[in-house]
């Protein structure tokens, strides 16, 4: 994710004083340093989840150098299965950054594990237009969210549970 993205995604979080973030794609984990760095403002924890294990690894060590491995549980494994095992609304914000095509199937559950005035934030929203834009119309169609495309990075899609 780049740093503009990333740090629009962290202002978020200090504007909702959010303090459950659940992000879909650590990869290295520089977003979730920038996540982190947030969450410590707020009180608050990270949650960030990939599918590969090097990346994980690289992800941790990431964390450490900063100093921000303390706010940031770092977990490998599926996106999918990690949201079909949230609880419900327990979620203040969710970050996806992962396989774009797989966002669609997620769409019951992050509905689901969202709070009241939770925040989706989708990376790759313009520079993959075409690979998620099945994805964008179900938060643009579902009266629950307002949605916004912000043209920052490689565009940013966010929708804020209002209903």
């Amino acid at each position: 994710m780049p740093p503009h993205a990333a740090r629009l995604i962290s202002t978020l979080i200090r504007a909702r004083r959010a303090t459950s973030v659940l992000e879909i794609g650590t990869s290295n984990g520089c977003s979730a340093i920038w996540f982190a760095d947030a969450l410590r403002d707020t009180g608050g924890r990270l949650t960030t989840v990939d599918i590969d294990a090097e990346r994980v690894t690289a992800a941790l060590a990431n964390l450490e150098r900063a100093g921000a491995r303390e706010y940031a549980d770092v977990r490998h494994g599926d996106g999918a299965e990690i949201l079909a095992d949230t609880p419900d609304a327990p979620v203040d914000l969710v970050v996806l950054d992962a396989e774009r095509p797989a966002y669609v199937a997620y769409w019951p559950h992050l509905r689901r594990v969202l709070k009241p005035y939770g925040i989706l934030a989708v990376d790759n929203a313009v520079s993959h237009r075409n690979q998620v834009a099945a994805f964008r119309e179900l938060p643009a169609s579902a009266a629950e969210f307002a949605v916004d495309l912000h043209e920052v990075g490689d565009g940013v899609l966010t929708g804020v549970r209002v209903r």
